[in-house]
């Protein structure tokens, strides 16, 4: 029965690890569209929303039938544990990723204020992040995430240069009040996503040591 379970929670990390990399690909490809102004790239974003979900259903039925059926402990419970936090992470990021794709749709008919501030450089490292985070979850290396605290602090300083520049442009011409309300929450949607790639690295890390950390 051992090796059926491990192998079937081995089955179960990698549809974890396939649908985190569904959820990264949706922020990946908003941030492109918001870019480019391309509102049928945006689109193909928020037509994949009912995809992500079924994944995030079917992976957590998988999980607690893993649960039920062979009542794993230690190490392999805390496999299980940390592929739930991954599904909810990897979900939210995918959803900020339809909502950034949403907004591509409202400010797509006129040129970028400031070539979009740092939103593309932000959107970049967050990415980065996400990438390294899922990494360190499919190959049981946690070195992957070992500076994630500096880049978040990274991320954060990215998000408050954004929402001051946003506010500047915003009292030189009122014009530009809904362009750059957009970008400041465009920000704190990509900081979010830097915060669950942060969950995703520290039950990584209770994954493999059995100690919890707090990535702030």
């Amino acid at each position: 029965m051992s090796e059926k379970f491990h192998a079937e929670l081995n089955n179960l990390k990698q549809d974890t690890a396939e649908m985190a990399k569904f959820g990264r690909t949706m922020l990946r490809t908003a941030v492109d569209a918001l870019v480019q102004q391309d509102v049928q790239l945006a689109e193909s974003v928020v037509a994949k929303k009912d995809e992500i979900h079924e994944m995030e259903v079917r992976i957590e039925e998988n999980c607690y039938q893993l649960i039920a059926l062979y009542q794993p402990m230690a190490k392999d419970m805390r496999v299980i544990a940390c592929t739930l936090k991954v599904v909810s992470a990897s979900m939210r990021i995918g959803r900020y990723g339809k909502v950034i794709a949403k907004i591509v749709k409202e400010i797509s008919d006129k040129t970028h204020i400031a070539n979009l501030m740092s939103i593309p450089h932000m959107g970049d490292l967050v990415i980065e992040m996400v990438d390294d985070a899922v990494r360190a979850y499919e190959s049981d290396d946690i070195s992957q995430i070992s500076e994630f605290s500096l880049r978040d602090d990274t991320i954060d300083a990215l998000r408050h240069s954004i929402f001051r520049e946003g506010i500047t442009y915003m009292m030189e011409d009122p014009k530009n009040i809904p362009r750059c309300t957009h970008y400041i929450m465009v920000a704190r949607y990509l900081e979010r996503c830097a915060d669950h790639a942060c969950k995703i690295a520290e039950n990584v890390h209770y994954m493999q040591t059995g100690e919890r950390i707090e990535i702030k």
